[in-house]
C-alpha cells in the first residue's frame, strides 16, 4: 500500500499545525496542567462527550477528590452519584476510575505510571486513554488516534478508513520531540476546523495547501460508531428511577414501575424482571437500597 504521506514535506506540515495551535486554541483547565491524575480524569470524562461540557464537572471532581489517594479512599457510591448528578453518562466509567485509583495506590505506590503499557493495566484504561495520559502528562507515548484525528488524516491526506492505516499515518506525522503539543494540536484541528461540518477558511486551517478534501470538495469522513440513543435507553430509566424515589421516597417495585414507564405491567414477569435488574444495577452502584422483605421495596441510599 502506498504511504499517503510519502509526498509530503512532513516538517512543513508539522510546523504549520503547531504554529496555528500556538497562535490560538480553546482553553481548557486540563491543558494547563501536567498532573497525570487530573489528565486521567479529563480523559475519562471526555469519552463520547464534548470537551466544553465537562469543564464544570471536571473542576468539581478535582475539588472534591484532588488526588489519587483521595479518590481511592472515597466511597464508590459517592463517585457514582457525582457522575450521575453531573449527567456524565455511562456510570461504569466512574466505577472504573475509582478502581484505577485503588490500583495506583496498591500497585504503583500512589503514583500514576509513565509507561503507556502500565497505564493500560489500570481498570477502564484502554490504548487510547493510556497514550493520551502519557502524551499530555509526560510528553511521551507517541500519537493519539481518536475520531478527530482519523477525520483529519482521512480528509487531508487520503489515509484509508482503516485503523491500522490511521495508526501508521498518525505515528509518521507526529512531532516526536513533543507528542503532547502535537496531539493537542491535531485534536484541536479536528474539533475546530475539520469537524463534521468543516470550517476550513473560517478557522484558517493550516493544512489547506496540502488538503485533498479542500482541493476536491469531497469532505467525506470515516465511519464512526454512533452513540446509543438516550430515549428509551437503560440510562434514561435509571435516571427516572432515581428522580422518582427522590420525589416519593421508598416505593414497592410495582408502584415504582408505572411511574417510570407508562406501559409497565405489574403482573408481567418480564416487566418485573426488567425493573429488578435496573434496581439491582443501581443498588450495586450504591445509589439505592433494595429491601426484599416479602414485597420488595426500594429507596434511595441515605
Amino acid at each position: 500500500m502506498t504511504d499517503p504521506l510519502s509526498a509530503l514535506d512532513i516538517n512543513a506540515v508539522q510546523q504549520a499545525l503547531v504554529s496555528w495551535y500556538e497562535a490560538d486554541h480553546r482553553s481548557f483547565p486540563w491543558r494547563e496542567t501536567e498532573a497525570p491524575y487530573e489528565i486521567l480524569v479529563s480523559e475519562v470524562m471526555s469519552q463520547q462527550t464534548q470537551l466544553e461540557r465537562i469543564v464544570g464537572p471536571w473542576e468539581d471532581f478535582i475539588e472534591q477528590w484532588p488526588t489519587v489517594a483521595a479518590l481511592a479512599g472515597a466511597d464508590r457510591s459517592d463517585i457514582v452519584a457525582f457522575w450521575s448528578e453531573h449527567s456524565l453518562g455511562y456510570n461504569n466509567r466512574a466505577r472504573y476510575l475509582h478502581e484505577a485509583a485503588q490500583q495506583v495506590q496498591a500497585e504503583f505506590g500512589g503514583i500514576l505510571p509513565r509507561d503507556p503499557e502500565e497505564l493500560e493495566s489500570l481498570m477502564g484504561v484502554g490504548p487510547y486513554t493510556a497514550t493520551a495520559v502519557a502524551s499530555f502528562a509526560f510528553d511521551t507515548g507517541g500519537a493519539v488516534v481518536d475520531t478527530n484525528v482519523k477525520r483529519v488524516l482521512h480528509r487531508a491526506f487520503g489515509v484509508p478508513d482503516d485503523d491500522t492505516a490511521f495508526e501508521t499515518a498518525a505515528e509518521n506525522v507526529v512531532l516526536a520531540k513533543s507528542p503532547g503539543l502535537w496531539n493537542n494540536a491535531i485534536m484541536e484541528l479536528g474539533g475546530v476546523a475539520c469537524s463534521k461540518t468543516p470550517r476550513c477558511d473560517g478557522a484558517e486551517c493550516p493544512w489547506r495547501e496540502w488538503c485533498r478534501a479542500y482541493k476536491t470538495g469531497d469532505f467525506t469522513a470515516p465511519d464512526v460508531p454512533t452513540q446509543p440513543e438516550f430515549e428509551g435507553s437503560r440510562r434514561q430509566f435509571r435516571g427516572r428511577i432515581v428522580r422518582t424515589l427522590s420525589e416519593h421516597g421508598e416505593l414497592p417495585l410495582d408502584e415504582l414501575g408505572p411511574k417510570i414507564r407508562v406501559d409497565y405491567d405489574p403482573n408481567g414477569a418480564d416487566d418485573r424482571e426488567w425493573l429488578r435488574d435496573l434496581v439491582a444495577d443501581l443498588a450495586g452502584d450504591g445509589l439505592l437500597a433494595l429491601n426484599d422483605t416479602g414485597e420488595a421495596t426500594v429507596q434511595l441510599r441515605p
